[in-house]
């Protein structure tokens, strides 16, 4: 068959007779209107949005989450990450809370804007080090997309001129990329599973500021991981100390033996972004 017939060049220069899937999904457009080609069951069934958000695909859905990611992972190179998490509803410094709802509580969270500065500037070291060790490739700062600590994570690499990563998900509310992530590291999810893949299959580091049960989510699923011997050990830093021994008694856990002693130590309390970087290069001895 000639390329005149139909099909595609392959990657290896060699030419596939078989045409390609854009290609049918074009022709499937042009054609007759009639009551069988209106019907449903006559789209292809890569090109059926009813299809593919069926009960029964759930598992292709799920794989696909799996391989978008990935793919545009692997083309852009990246190779390591900094996972940057913390509350979404922390503002930046001068602005108000948004999500306050009570006096309390917007004194509360604007007291606690000094988190996105510490955040922004986290950010920028690691971003920094990436852009001048690895051309951007390595430490690569990934945040969830939204706003507060996660804004401030990708204006941190914004501010070095560096790429950084948002995973997104589809939420009613607080979701929204913010404008500092790479636009084509922007990625949108619907399944949490396939989300919190993404942000350990090529972590570093764990860096964790002040939020609320998604940030705490994320913490406990990264410290059982690593407990568990079932992903590598690095660093899990927790900047705020006193908002943190606060919220949770690790030391009572150990007390009370529902975990080892030894576990205390895959934590490190930071206060300052100085201070949580050099915790990961004290780590990987760079």
């Amino acid at each position: 068959m000639s390329e005149r017939e139909g099909g595609e060049r392959r990657p290896d220069g060699s030419w596939d007779p078989f045409p390609a899937s854009h290609e049918d999904r074009q022709t499937a457009k042009v054609k007759p209107d009639t009551a069988q080609t209106r019907s449903p069951t006559y789209r292809l069934a890569y090109d059926d949005p009813d299809f593919l958000a069926s009960e029964a695909m759930r598992g292709v859905r799920l794989q696909l989450e799996m391989m978008k990611p990935e793919l545009k992972l692997k083309e852009e190179g990246i190779l390591s990450t900094i996972v940057l998490f913390g509350g979404a509803r922390i503002p930046e410094p001068g602005r108000p809370a948004w999500a306050a709802r009570n006096e309390e509580q917007k004194r509360r969270l604007e007291a606690n804007s000094r988190y996105y500065d510490e955040a922004r500037r986290f950010a920028r070291l690691a971003s920094q080090h990436s852009a001048n060790s690895s051309g951007g490739k390595e430490y690569v700062i990934v945040t969830g997309g939204g706003p507060g600590v996660m804004e401030a994570g990708n204006r941190g690499a914004t501010d070095v001129g560096a790429v950084s990563i948002a995973l997104n998900i589809t939420l009613p509310h607080e979701q929204m990329p913010n404008p500092y992530v790479t636009p084509e590291l922007s990625f949108n999810f619907h399944y949490f599973a396939l989300r919190k893949m993404h942000f350990l299959l090529r972590a570093k580091a764990i860096a964790i500021f002040p939020g609320g049960f998604g940030t705490m989510d994320e913490l406990f699923e990264g410290l059982t991981l690593i407990q568990t011997g079932r992903m590598a050990k690095m660093p899990v830093i927790l900047f705020g100390e006193s908002f943190w021994r606060r919220v949770l008694d690790f030391e009572f856990l150990a007390q009370e033996g529902t975990i080892a002693p030894d576990d205390l130590a895959l934590l490190t309390f930071v206060e300052t972004a100085e201070d949580g970087w050099a915790s990961i290069r004290k780590f990987y001895g760079f």
